[in-house]
C-alpha cells in the first residue's frame, strides 16, 4: 500500500464513510483509518445466538420518497447509492406513554394528519399547531439561505425572513409560549426533544422546529438489513471508486512537519502521509490525545473544554422467543416517559434511577428481521451530566448495569402492561462504558456536545469555520454543529468532505 494520499479520514462511522465517498469520487486519493474490523462504527450489527441486532439506528429521518424527496435521499443519489439499498416506510411518528398521569398518545407522520390527531386529543389546539408549523417552514428556508451565505447582514434576513429573525435566539418553550400553544399539545409535540438531548426550557426553537418540520413531512425510514446495510455499500463504493480502508488500525498520532499537517502515525508505528485530514470522531480526542500540544490552539482547548457533553448512551438488546403478535408488541415504537414535561424528563434522567426509554420493535415494519415466531425488540435510555459515571466501579460495574437494564424492562412492563421478561431468550447490555470503549467518545456519550443556551446548532452553523482551528484538520460527525442522529452525521461528512475540496483548492490556487 503506498503511504501517501490526497486525504486521510480518521474514523469509518458515518460521516467518515460519506465524507470519503464523495472524495474519491472528485478523483481524491483517499485512505480511511479504522480501528475496528468493520465500517459503520454505531451503524453496525452483531450476533448473539440466532439472533442479528441493530447496534444503533431507530430511523433515519430526512429521507423522503418518491413524492417527497428530503435532502439525505438527495445525498444518497448524489453519491449514486440510493438504488442500492432497499428502505421500509415508517407509518406513526411515535407512540409516546407518561406514567405520571398515566397518558399515551399515538401520533402521524404528515403534517396535517399530525394536527388533526392533536385537535382530536387536544380540541381547539388546530390554530396554534398550524402557526407552529407555518413559523417552522420559515426557520427551515432561513437555515438554508444562511448555510449557502454566512455573510448575509441581518437588513437582508429581516427583510425575508422576519420571523426567523424573532425567534432565533429563543428556545423552545418561549415560543410555544409566543404561539399560545396549549400546554398538553406542546408537551406532545416536544416527544422529539429527546433526539435532541436538551429539553425545552434551554433548547433552541430553530433547532427543534427545524427537525420536527423535516421528520413529520418527509417521515422516516429503516434500511431493510438494517444500518450495517448502508455502511457496507458505502465502504464497498469507496473501494471500488480507488479509495483504501484499512481496518484495525488505530490512529495514536497526527504528523506535523514545520508546523503543518503531513500525515498520521499508528499505534504499531507505521506513517500515512497526508496534508488533509478528516477526524470523525470527538474534539476532546482530537486536541487532547492526537495532535501534539504545541500545534493546538489556546482557543481550541477552551471552547471544547467550555463545551458540555450530550447523552450517555445505555441499551438493552432483547431477542424474544414468540412473535410480537402474541406478546402484545403492536407498535415499531414506544416512548416510555415517566412526564410528558421534557424539563422534568431530563431531571429523571439525570439520575441514576433513570428507567425510561425508547423501545423499538423491529419486526413491526421488518417481520423477517430474525426467525420466524420470534421478536427483535431494543431499549435505549440516555443519562445526562455525570451521573452513571459517578457511580460506578470496578467493583460494581456488572451489578450496576444489570440493575439499571432490570429497572428499564420493568418500568415497560409496568406502563405498558405487556410482558417482556418472560419471553428473553438473548440480553445484552450497552452501558456507557461500553459506548466509550467502542466508540472512543468520552463518558460514552452518543448525542456528541449538548445543543443548549447559547451554544446551540445556529451559533455552532455560523461560527463553524471559526472553529476549524489546525488549518486543514476538519472534523465531522455527531459533534457537529446538528448534533447525532444517523441523517445528521450523513450530513456532516458530506460537509466535511466539500470544505475540505475547496481547501485543497485553495491551495492549487496560491
Amino acid at each position: 500500500m503506498d503511504n501517501s494520499y490526497d486525504v486521510i479520514v480518521i474514523g469509518a462511522g458515518n460521516a467518515g464513510l460519506i465524507s470519503a465517498l464523495k472524495l474519491v469520487k472528485e478523483n481524491k486519493k483517499v485512505l480511511i483509518l479504522e480501528s475496528n474490523n468493520v465500517p459503520g462504527g454505531f451503524a453496525t450489527s452483531f450476533i448473539r445466538g440466532r439472533f442479528e441486532f441493530e447496534t444503533s439506528l431507530q430511523e433515519i429521518g430526512g429521507y423522503g420518497s418518491s413524492e417527497k424527496i428530503g435532502p439525505i435521499q438527495k445525498l444518497f443519489e448524489k453519491l449514486e447509492i440510493s438504488d442500492k439499498i432497499n428502505f421500509i416506510n415508517l407509518t406513526d411518528a411515535f407512540h409516546v406513554y407518561a406514567k405520571d398521569k398515566k397518558e399515551e398518545y399515538r401520533m402521524p407522520f404528515g403534517i396535517q394528519e399530525f394536527i388533526n390527531k392533536m385537535n382530536e386529543y387536544v380540541p381547539g389546539s388546530d390554530k396554534a399547531m398550524k402557526k407552529f408549523f407555518i413559523l417552522a417552514e420559515e426557520v427551515q428556508k432561513a437555515i438554508v439561505f444562511l448555510e449557502q451565505d454566512k455573510n448575509v447582514n441581518s437588513k437582508i434576513l429581516s427583510e425575508q425572513f422576519p420571523n426567523f429573525m424573532k425567534v432565533a435566539a429563543l428556545s423552545t418553550d418561549k415560543v410555544f409560549k409566543a404561539l399560545k400553544m396549549p400546554k398538553k399539545a406542546a408537551e406532545i409535540l416536544s416527544t422529539y426533544w429527546i433526539y435532541l438531548g436538551s429539553p425545552t426550557s434551554n433548547l433552541s426553537f430553530v433547532h427543534f422546529a427545524s427537525t420536527v418540520l423535516s421528520n413529520l413531512y418527509l417521515g422516516a425510514v429503516i434500511p431493510e438489513k438494517r444500518s450495517h446495510e448502508i455502511s457496507n455499500i458505502l465502504a464497498e463504493e469507496i473501494t471500488k471508486n480507488g479509495g483504501d480502508i484499512k481496518y484495525l488500525s488505530t490512529v495514536q498520532e497526527i504528523l506535523f512537519e514545520e508546523g503543518k499537517v503531513c500525515g498520521v502515525r499508528l499505534s504499531d508505528g507505521k506513517d500515512f502521509k497526508s496534508k488533509h485530514i478528516l477526524f470523525n470522531g470527538s474534539p476532546t480526542f482530537l486536541y487532547g490525545k492526537m495532535i501534539p500540544k504545541e500545534y493546538v490552539p489556546k482557543e481550541a482547548l477552551k471552547l471544547t473544554n467550555s463545551r458540555v457533553l450530550g447523552g450517555r448512551g445505555f441499551s438493552i438488546y432483547l431477542g424474544l422467543n414468540q412473535s410480537p403478535e402474541d406478546i402484545g408488541l403492536t407498535d415499531y415504537s414506544y416512548f416510555i416517559n415517566h412526564s410528558l414535561d421534557s424539563n422534568i424528563e431530563f431531571e429523571n434522567r439525570s439520575s441514576i434511577k433513570n428507567n425510561s426509554c425508547v423501545a423499538i420493535v423491529l419486526n413491526n415494519k421488518n417481520p423477517h428481521c430474525s426467525p420466524a415466531g420470534t421478536t427483535l425488540m431494543t431499549m435505549t435510555s440516555v443519562f445526562f451530566g455525570d451521573t452513571f459515571n459517578n457511580k460506578v466501579t470496578e467493583e460494581n460495574y456488572f451489578e450496576l448495569k444489570n440493575q439499571i437494564a432490570e429497572n428499564i424492562i420493568n418500568n415497560f412492563e409496568e406502563t405498558t402492561g405487556i410482558n417482556i421478561k418472560s419471553y428473553i431468550e438473548e440480553i445484552e447490555i450497552a452501558s456507557p462504558v461500553t459506548y466509550a470503549r467502542y466508540g472512543g467518545h468520552p463518558e460514552g456519550v452518543i448525542y456528541g456536545y449538548k445543543l443548549t443556551g447559547l451554544d446551540n446548532l445556529l451559533p455552532r452553523t455560523l461560527n463553524k469555520e471559526k472553529e476549524n482551528f489546525v488549518p486543514n484538520v476538519r472534523i465531522c460527525g455527531g459533534f457537529d454543529a446538528w448534533g447525532n442522529g444517523f441523517s445528521n452525521t450523513y450530513l456532516s461528512g458530506y460537509r466535511a468532505a466539500k470544505l475540505t475540496l475547496l481547501d485543497m483548492k485553495g491551495e492549487e490556487e496560491a
